[in-house]
């Protein structure tokens, strides 16, 4: 069975790195497709370990916790975050391109 190991982006609704960000998840690869309902036509599945979300305090137990259960797993390194400089000040120059302003 195919796992993957990664660490959450954090949503939208988060500010700061709090939350999801610090923790790791494990989560199964699908193994049979979705497919709709007849009568609501949700999209389901008969695979129920693609519901399973087993999260982490570090990679390196969720890389153990695979290696303990013969599963195989693939990490993802997290993606660096690219932070802007921002100025506040930089909203009342005199200088600053305005659109909508002929």
């Amino acid at each position: 069975m195919q796992v993957r190991i990664y660490r959450p982006a954090k949503t939208a609704m988060q500010s700061g790195r709090s939350g999801n960000a610090k923790s790791w998840v494990l989560e199964y690869e699908p193994a049979a497709p979705k497919q709709p309902d007849n009568l609501m036509g949700w999209l389901g599945s008969d695979d129920t370990r693609s519901q399973l979300r087993i999260k982490f305090d570090s990679c390196d137990a969720a890389v153990a916790f695979a290696k303990k259960k013969g599963l195989d797993y693939q990490v993802f390194a997290e993606n660096a975050r690219q932070q802007k400089p921002k100025n506040y000040a930089d909203n009342f120059r005199y200088d600053k391109l305005e659109f909508g302003r002929f």
